[in-house]
């Protein structure tokens, strides 16, 4: 999918709704950062990467996905935030969620705008 209108459509209902919820939701909390497809998800601005070992790339600095089993948003350092997201399964970098009603949006938009603030400043970007 070259769009992220194209994305959304090859999801079914009721995960269509949901995640173009999510979309607009983030679109608002970040506007700074350009959504397009990046790794088969919804990405919000880029950064390049660079490891010791020579690999690099570019990432996503926020990332949405619909999964099987879940919708997931990817923001580094996603796990400070557990106790704001009780609902939510976190991981390191990873939230997810089965269903929009599961998370408290005010808190959501605050991970993601801190996590978008920490990607920038250690990437140097925006």
């Amino acid at each position: 999918m070259a769009t992220v209108e194209q994305y959304l459509n090859g999801l079914a209902e009721p995960r269509r709704s949901e995640v173009a919820a999510l979309h607009a939701f983030i679109s608002k909390t970040i506007p700074d950062l350009k959504p397009s497809i990046q790794s088969g998800m919804i990405g919000y601005g880029t950064y390049h990467y660079k490891y010791e070992s020579g690999r690099e790339g570019d990432a996503p600095v926020i990332g949405l996905s619909s999964r099987a089993q879940y919708i997931s948003i990817y923001a580094c350092e996603a796990s400070s935030h557990k106790a704001a997201l009780p609902k939510a399964n976190i991981g390191n970098s990873c939230i997810r969620i089965k269903r929009l009603s599961d998370v408290d949006l005010k808190a959501l938009g605050k991970v993601i705008t801190e996590a978008a603030k920490l990607t920038a400043k250690k990437h140097k970007i925006l």
